[in-house]
């Protein structure tokens, strides 16, 4: 049992926690949330190894045979934390007119509540020994929310080489909202045919 909790896909996805801090910890290197651009850079470089390890615990799980339960279970879990604290981060980092504000919240607050109510339909089903699959449509949506994240951590150090870095990070965010909405829906129809059946 051991050696499965700690095997290579789960101990990335173990890695993939750990980065949650250390991003955090970027923003507050003066002590109080400034995002100067070295923590920027610094909080995007741990942002994108965190985020290669989401690819590479589920490939390397699935072609060693390598699956457990607890790998099942913190996956979704890192990556949930991962995008929430970054959005977190991102909107309280209002300083320097590179985070999400103004109408760009709501694009946030979308993405959090689906994760907040797909999570919560997961734990319902799975009470009912029923698993809702995640479909291409929402990994798709999952790229899409990362790259946005990543623009939007780099954000005003990366429009010091490329003017567009962040509309670009707020425009994807917008698009991953958008297709956020369609796959909370579309889990929360499937989910509802064995609500009703109840």
């Amino acid at each position: 049992m051991a050696q499965r909790a700690f095997n290579l896909p789960n101990v990335l996805t173990y890695a993939r926690i750990l980065a949650v801090p250390l991003v955090v910890l970027c923003f507050f290197l003066e002590g109080h949330l400034k995002s100067s651009d070295f923590a920027r850079w610094s909080a995007l470089a741990i942002f994108l190894l965190a985020s290669v390890t989401d690819y590479f615990d589920g490939y390397f799980a699935r072609a060693w045979q390598q699956t457990s339960n607890i790998g099942k279970m913190l996956d979704p879990i890192a990556d949930k934390l991962l995008v929430a604290t970054c959005l977190l981060l991102l909107a309280a980092d209002t300083d320097r007119h590179g985070g999400i504000a103004g109408w760009s919240l709501w694009a946030a607050i979308i993405i959090l509540c689906r994760e907040i109510l797909v999570s919560g339909l997961r734990e319902y089903l799975a009470a009912l020994k029923v698993s809702v699959p995640v479909t291409q449509l929402a990994k798709w949506k999952t790229t899409i929310q990362m790259v946005a994240i990543a623009f939007l951590l780099v954000g005003p150090a990366g429009d010091k080489i490329f003017p567009l870095t962040t509309q670009i990070g707020l425009v994807l965010l917008w698009i991953a909202a958008l297709v956020t909405l369609y796959t909370g829906y579309d889990y929360f129809r499937a989910g509802l045919k064995h609500i009703m059946d109840e």
